[in-house]
């Protein structure tokens, strides 16, 4: 079966270079184009800059650009960093003389360079390209000004795991509504389960709880416009949102402050937890095959009728181009190459850890948890990406995480959490 390992700090670091507040690492060599000190263009030569340093999406690459190759003439001369350093410096790049085309994610992190200028317009590939994916994924793709400015290539989905053979014995079945989510919790603690799996140590995984109630029951897009800054954090809503989160943390596992998310996915695992919420990659802790084959999720239950269960939490991968590319003829082949199904099926041979973007990609290699993944990314009306992808990385990482950390301690201080985290988020925005 295949291992849904996450793509290495994909999430977790500080990704504050996008905010422009990074501090250089001293000692770190600064990110430069390939050949950057060379002259004029190649145009059999298309540059990359590349933050897949893991040894397998690397490889994955690898053999996805010397496909491209043969089929193009083209070559694709790679510049990978560290995924850490890459992220931290993105900033200095883009303005300095970067490469081509470069890794990056889709949504806030997208379109904060494409308003910059730092990034140059594809709506031409789109124009070929865009039979290939579903709207929610069209959408994610472009900047504020409606242009296309990113191609997805893998992306995976965020909902509730279980186990099928715990709910099959006890007779549950799975929540559609909030009401059915918290009687099911209540259950569950009764049988002696711990209801919902969980561990915070790492201060990243709560985010992803607090993005699945707010968008289940305010919306896509007061969410969206919330991560992005211009929604306040005093506003009634979002206090409805912890009064939701409130009702369900006497479900929780204790001690999450001292437990990482794959020491929480252990209760699972070993059947004594009853539901874990987290993204795909949470099955690489299922190291039996029967115990993986066993393993199933459903989507974050209802709790507005108004918007049901149409937006779903996806992180997504993918390219962009640099504000003046010395080959953009080359350019455009390529990412027209890599908006294909067929490229996004190459990647996913060598790893099948995240589902493809296209909507057209086959599912024939796919294990069922892919293919529900799949579907369930295909058939949202909207996409979320993950709170430190949607909004600023400064603000999540300096007083979400350790905001959200807080309130988890001290459910009842929420209403002074809220306003020092408004206070926080003006001053964080309003900088450049």
């Amino acid at each position: 079966m295949p291992d849904f390992s996450l793509p290495a700090a994909s999430r977790r670091s500080v990704l504050r270079g996008v905010g422009g507040a990074a501090v250089l690492g001293a000692g770190i060599p600064l990110l430069s184009a390939c050949g950057s000190s060379g002259s004029g263009s190649d145009s059999k030569t298309v540059t990359l800059g590349s933050n897949a340093s893991d040894a397998v999406p690397k490889k994955a690459f690898a053999s996805v650009y010397a496909d491209f190759k043969k089929t193009s003439g083209v070559t694709v001369k790679v510049n990978t960093k560290d995924h850490n350093t890459f992220q931290e410096q993105i900033n200095s790049y883009l303005q300095g003389t970067p490469d081509d085309v470069f890794n990056w994610f889709a949504g806030y992190r997208m379109q904060f360079f494409a308003a910059k200028k730092l990034a140059t317009p594809i709506d031409d590939v789109w124009a070929k390209i865009g039979d290939n994916f579903p709207d929610a994924m069209k959408k994610l793709s472009k900047g504020e000004d409606g242009k296309y400015y990113f191609v997805p290539i893998t992306t995976y989905p965020w909902a509730i795991f279980y186990r099928k053979s715990v709910f099959a014995a006890k007779g549950y079945t799975v929540p559609t509504t909030w009401d059915e989510l918290v009687a099911l919790c209540k259950k569950m603690k009764s049988d002696g389960l711990v209801p919902i799996a969980f561990g915070d140590k790492d201060a990243w995984p709560a985010m992803g709880t607090f993005d699945q109630i707010n968008f289940r029951l305010n919306g896509y897009d007061f969410h969206k416009s919330l991560m992005a800054g211009t929604e306040s954090w005093t506003d009634p809503k979002v206090k409805a949102v912890f009064d939701h989160w409130a009702e369900l943390l006497p479900y929780h596992q204790d001690g999450f402050m001292g437990r990482t998310w794959q020491d929480a996915a252990q209760g699972i695992v070993s059947k004594k937890s009853g539901m874990y919420l987290l993204g795909t990659f949470v099955a690489q802790q299922f190291t039996v095959k029967a115990d993986l084959d066993d393993l199933d999720f459903f989507a974050f239950p209802e709790i507005n009728s108004a918007y049901g269960q149409d937006t779903v939490e996806a992180p997504t991968d993918g390219f962009m181009v640099s504000k003046a590319p010395k080959n953009h003829a080359g350019v455009v082949k390529l990412l027209e190459y890599l908006g294909t199904p067929a490229a996004e099926e190459l990647y996913l041979k060598t790893d099948p850890s995240v589902v493809a973007a296209s909507s057209k990609a086959s599912t024939a290699a796919y294990s069922p948890l892919q293919k529900k993944a799949f579907e369930m990314i295909g058939a949202a009306k909207s996409l979320t990406q993950f709170m430190d992808r949607d909004s600023r990385p400064d603000f999540t990482s300096t007083v979400m995480q350790p905001g959200l950390q807080k309130f988890l301690q001290n459910p009842k201080g929420v209403d002074s959490l809220l306003s020092s985290i408004e206070r926080q988020k003006k001053t964080i925005f309003a900088s450049s």
